[in-house]
């Protein structure tokens, strides 16, 4: 995209100096640093945290030049006691960027050197500049000019995260003379990027772009490179980007540049109060609309499992007005929409921002802190909830989160606090909760665009349990669906294709009972009116967790809601089909014509000339052509009415077919969408680009005019009987005539 090609800052001719007193001039402070670096070196595997770092008033730099003495800096937790050059620390002055933080003092030390990183930190504790700064002082060192080719590649999951490491690059390294580029997938313009990707000095992209050009950008080369960085390397090296990843570091240089990998650790910020509530499936989205009518004051990021869970709830949300400005975010979004709605909630004093998992990664709301991150659907893994609850309390801020687990994910709980994850297990005040679901009901028949996407939300959710691996804390079978349908505004459940739809039955152990007595509980379907519970229900809960629990209803097959004690049924025998044998030796009919007198005649009776005088019927040749000439305009008439009558059938059973085959996509399609995207993950081809699917078109011949319909007015499926009857009478008068 062009304009994310450029310059970070061109270099200007010095007036004072001429040219070659400049070059001399930045010789000789990268020598100078060089010198530093190796004189202040940390050993190898050390923390430079643990050492005493200098007084803030101590001499920075060559202390004694003559004698080679510089002032050490690991340790040192402001950027002008490091070795770095005058244009770094000109950029990070003028951004704010002061003091260090503690990934930064421990990194910065061994990355000045040239060392390998694996850098773990809290989420918002500044690992983008760790790493940002060594980047433009190895080039710098080296150097770089702006016809050297790619120097540095910095990969990122997401297009989000990638541009706010490009805006951080730009920040702090203006005052260079490095070219950078910003190569994501959604830009329309890739021929300009395939022209210019060869002068730019910084790569910032996502694995399937920068694959995409290295396979059909000619003469792409990066040869030179001096430093590849892996930002959240636990998401690139999963199976969401292992393949693109192995593709790239394949064909990079094998020549011992150092990587610099940044992970995060499961340590979660102080200042962050992070709270869990026990809530059943159907009652989630009550809850959800209960606590943002309960912070309209707020900054609100909610975060779902799935796209079309996402759409859903922002569609129904903005309906009923809660009273707060909402937003979504999603990976099936296009790239500047994306940028434009996390743009506009940054910006905003209190708004609420629905969002799947592409917000989870590397975003900083700096500009207008996060309040709450409320998680309604349970986290993959422990590193998804601290990513996600990262979005808040950065830099030192406080912030809130809550997590919604079902009593079925209560494991999840237990794997968090095991890690030493601050996780506090509170209430719910049920007094102040509203319910929605009879709302949601009405607006689903109003609107029916909003039924379909209730829909595709119920099923993308339901398919987002079935594949997860985690099956301790995932299990979609002690899901309620039925009344998680109802939860949505959806009466009756739509059917889910990739589950068991049997009847859901509990079958008692065989050696709790004898042989000959099977006993069978079948749930009880709830009532369409039966939404909310019955206060009886609602005033029993728990005390541990001040929710209410659902109560499984149980029901037989009559009316008296008992259990159905019933004898062994034995096993139905299923016959197989016998296969009709054709004898092709069979004997063969005659045809036969009675006279008035019922005396048999030989076929071509009717046709015969009897005035021949000689006793024998002979054939009349006028009879026969007029008969044959009759019966030939009779086929035809009928042969072209059988087949109108047949092209009308094979039209309708197109467009059966057409529809039902498009139907059937479009329920893999929205399947498919978040078993990819229930993760929140911005995945794209090899190409970098997204896939979709083919669109089906229908022919304006298959819509077909209702009156040409009309003008058939034949049986589709066959001839009545009094059709036949007329047809036969007409056939017989023929032949005797």
């Amino acid at each position: 995209m062009t304009k994310h090609l450029k310059n970070m800052k061109p270099r200007k001719k010095n007036k004072t100096f001429p040219r070659k007193k400049k070059y001399q001039t930045e010789k000789e402070e990268i020598s100078l640093l060089s010198n530093w670096i190796e004189y202040g070196k940390p050993d190898s595997g050390s923390n430079p945290l643990s050492i005493k770092p200098l007084s803030s008033d101590a001499p920075i730099g060559d202390l004694l030049l003559h004698n080679g003495t510089f002032s050490l800096y690991a340790g040192c937790k402001e950027f002008r006691q490091y070795p770095i050059s005058h244009k770094t620390k000109k950029g990070l002055n003028e951004a704010g960027f002061k003091i260090m933080t503690d990934i930064q003092i421990a990194s910065l030390p061994h990355t000045l050197c040239g060392r390998d990183i694996l850098g773990a930190a809290k989420t918002g504790s500044g690992k983008t500049l760790a790493f940002i700064v060594p980047i433009l002082e190895k080039l710098y060192r080296e150097g770089w000019e702006p016809n050297f080719g790619v120097g540095c590649i910095i990969i990122s999951p997401t297009r989000e995260l990638a541009g706010q490491i490009f805006e951080v690059l730009n920040l702090v390294g203006k005052h260079h003379g490095f070219s950078a580029g910003f190569l994501i997938g959604g830009g329309e313009d890739v021929k300009y990027e395939k022209a210019h990707v060869n002068n730019l000095n910084i790569l910032v992209c996502t694995p399937g772009r920068l694959v995409e050009h290295m396979n059909e950008t000619p003469d792409f080369d990066c040869s030179g490179l001096q430093v590849l960085v892996l930002d959240e390397a636990d998401r690139l090296l999963d199976k969401g980007f292992k393949e693109e990843v192995n593709a790239i570091i394949s064909q990079l240089p094998k020549n011992g540049k150092p990587c610099f990998f940044q992970q995060p650790s499961r340590a979660t910020p102080s200042g962050l109060q992070q709270t869990a509530v026990i809530v059943p499936l159907e009652k989630k989205l009550d809850t959800l609309w209960s606590f943002i009518k309960a912070h309209l004051n707020s900054t609100i990021l909610v975060f779902l499992s799935t796209c079309k869970q996402v759409r859903f709830v922002f569609e129904a949300f903005k309906k009923l007005q809660p009273g707060i400005p909402l937003k979504c975010l999603h990976g099936r979004m296009k790239q500047e929409k994306r940028m434009g709605v996390y743009t506009q909630f940054c910006e905003q004093p209190q708004s609420v921002l629905f969002s799947t998992d592409v917000a989870s990664r590397g975003l900083d709301f700096k500009k207008k802190a996060v309040d709450w991150v409320v998680q309604v659907d349970c986290p993959d893994d422990v590193a998804s909830y601290i990513h996600r609850v990262g979005r808040t309390a950065r830099y030192h801020s406080s912030g809130r989160s809550v997590l919604f687990l079902m009593p079925s994910e209560e494991e999840m709980l237990k794997k968090l606090q095991s890690l030493k994850v601050p996780v506090q297990s509170i209430k719910m005040n049920s007094k102040r909760q509203q319910s929605i679901s009879g709302l949601l009901g009405g607006l689903l028949v109003k609107h029916p665009d909003l039924k379909s996407l209730a829909m595709r939300a119920y099923i993308t959710y339901l398919r987002s349990i079935h594949k997860q691996r985690d099956k301790e804390v995932f299990d979609v079978q002690k899901l309620p669906i039925d009344e998680f349908s109802e939860s949505l505004g959806l009466p009756i459940p739509p059917k889910v294709r990739f589950l068991n739809q049997k009847t859901r039955a509990r079958t008692v152990p065989e050696d709790s009972q004898p042989e000959s007595d099977v006993k069978i509980t079948v749930a009880k379907p709830r009532r369409e009116t039966d939404i909310s519970p019955s206060p009886s229900e609602e005033g029993r809960g728990d005390l541990k967790t001040g929710l209410l629990l659902a109560k499984e209803p149980q029901m037989d097959l009559e009316s008296n809601g008992a259990e159905i004690e019933a004898s062994t049924i034995p096993a139905t025998r299923i016959l197989k089909k016998k296969k009709l044998k054709i004898n092709l030796h069979r004997p063969l009919g005659k045809r036969c014509v009675f006279d008035e007198e019922g005396n048999t005649l030989p076929p071509l009776a009717a046709l015969a000339d009897t005035d021949s005088g000689n006793g024998s019927l002979q054939l009349d040749e006028v009879k026969r052509r007029e008969r044959y000439t009759l019966l030939s305009e009779e086929l035809k008439k009928d042969d072209k009415e059988d087949k109108l009558v047949q092209q009308q059938r094979l039209r309708e059973k197109r467009t059966k077919e057409k529809i039902k085959l498009k139907r059937g996509r479009e329920e893999d399609n929205s399947e498919e969408e978040e078993s990819e995207d229930f993760s929140g993950s911005d995945r794209e081809d090899a190409r970098g680009r997204t896939t979709k699917r083919s669109k089906i078109y229908f022919s304006d011949n298959d819509d077909g005019d209702m009156e040409e319909k009309n003008k058939l007015n034949y049986a589709t499926d066959s001839i009545s009987l009094a059709d036949q009857e007329a047809l036969a009478l007409r056939l017989l008068s023929s032949m005797h005539s």
